[in-house]
C-alpha cells in the first residue's frame, strides 16, 4: 500500500523567506521517504530592518503579507495537508514582530511560530543526516543564516553539543557582530570540537549550496579548506556589481556570500577541519520532518 501526502515548511529568515513543499512517501515495510516537490524563495531581508532599526518596516511588512498570501495559495494548489511556518532571528528580535505575526494570521490565514536560536538549532540538527554522514566520523554542522548561525557537533551519529550564535550574513554586512561574539564562538568550538582526532564540517544554507554548485563537485564529495580559501579570496577581487554581471550571482546573494564564507572558514579553521560537506539541507527540511514525526507520535498515542 503506497501513500503520498504533501507537507509544507515556511522558513521566515533574516535574509530570505522560503516555502518548501515535500512529498511524504509511505509504503508498508519501507522507511518513509521525504522528496522535495517545490521550493520558492523570496529575498525580503527582514534583518536589514531589524538589526539596524529594531523593527520591520512598512514596506517589508507588506511584502511579508503578500508573500504569505502567495504561499497560502500555492499550498492550496499543491493540496498540502499540513504545514508549519517558523520565523527566526529577525522576527524574534523585532519590536513589532508580534504585530506582524498577527497581521499575517489575519491577512493570509498563516500561523507563524517564532522560535528561539536553540529550538532552531534543534530542528536543523534533527534533520536526517545519516544518509550524508559516515557513522564513524565526527562533524561540526554549521547552518549559516542572515541573523544567526547554528552549530552542532555530531560524533558517531550522536548530537553531543549544539548552540546558536548571533553571527549571520546580514549582521556582518551591517558590521553588527562584536569581537566578543566571534571570541565566544571560537571558545565554544575549541571546547566542543577540538578534542576529537579528526573533524569535518557539514555546511548548510543558500550560500554554501551556491559555492558547491559553482565548484562542479559531485554530490557527496567535500570542498577542501584550500578551495574555500581560494574562492573567498577570488570573490573579494570583484566588486558587488561584478559579482552579479561576471559571476552570475543573484543580487541578494552577491553581497552576503562573502560574510557567509567568513563564517564557514572560521568554523573550519577553529575546528582544524580540512573538508566541508554540503548535503543541501536546512531549517525547512527539519520543519518537514518535525511535522511528520509529530503526526506519527500523536497518532500512536
Amino acid at each position: 500500500m503506497l501513500s503520498i501526502k504533501k507537507y509544507a515548511a515556511i522558513d521566515i529568515g533574516s535574509n530570505a523567506v522560503r516555502l518548501l513543499i515535500s512529498n511524504i512517501i509511505e509504503q508498508k515495510g519501507q522507511p518513509v521517504q521525504f522528496k522535495k516537490n517545490s521550493l520558492v524563495r523570496v529575498p525580503i531581508r527582514l534583518g536589514a530592518d531589524v538589526f539596524i532599526k529594531n523593527k520591520i518596516s512598512k514596506e517589508n511588512t507588506q511584502r511579508i503579507l503578500d508573500t504569505m498570501l502567495a504561499f497560502k495559495l500555492l499550498m492550496k494548489s499543491h493540496k498540502v495537508v499540513k504545514y508549519k511556518a517558523c520565523a527566526t532571528s529577525a522576527m524574534r528580535e523585532s519590536a513589532n514582530g508580534d504585530k506582524v505575526v498577527e497581521l499575517v494570521k489575519q491577512h493570509a490565514g498563516v500561523s507563524i511560530d517564532v522560535i528561539d536560536g536553540e529550538e532552531e538549532a534543534a530542528i536543523i540538527a534533527a534533520t536526517d543526516l545519516n544518509k550524508y554522514i559516515d557513522p564513524n566520523k565526527t562533524y561540526l554542522y554549521v547552518d549559516v543564516g542572515g541573523g544567526s548561525t547554528e552549530f552542532t557537533v555530531i560524533h558517531r551519529g550522536n548530537h553531543v553539543a549544539s548552540r546558536s550564535f548571533k553571527i549571520g550574513t546580514v549582521r556582518l554586512l551591517n558590521d553588527m557582530v562584536k569581537k566578543e561574539t566571534w571570541q565566544d564562538l571560537q571558545d565554544w568550538i575549541g571546547a566542543n570540537a577540538r578534542g576529537y582526532h579528526r573533524i569535518d564540517v557539514i555546511g548548510s544554507g543558500g550560500n554554501i549550496n551556491k559555492i558547491f554548485k559553482v565548484s562542479g563537485k559531485a554530490m557527496g564529495k567535500p570542498l577542501s579548506y584550500f578551495y574555500m580559501t581560494s574562492y573567498y579570496n577570488m570573490l573579494q577581487t570583484y566588486s558587488y556589481e561584478e559579482r552579479i554581471t561576471e559571476l552570475a550571482l543573484n543580487q541578494d546573494r552577491a553581497d552576503v556570500i562573502i560574510p557567509a564564507m567568513r563564517i564557514y572558514l572560521s568554523a573550519m579553521k577553529w575546528s582544524s577541519a580540512k573538508n566541508i560537506y554540503v548535503p543541501k539541507i536546512g531549517l525547512a527540511d527539519g520543519i518537514i520532518k518535525s511535522i511528520y514525526y509529530d503526526t506519527v507520535s500523536s497518532n500512536t498515542q
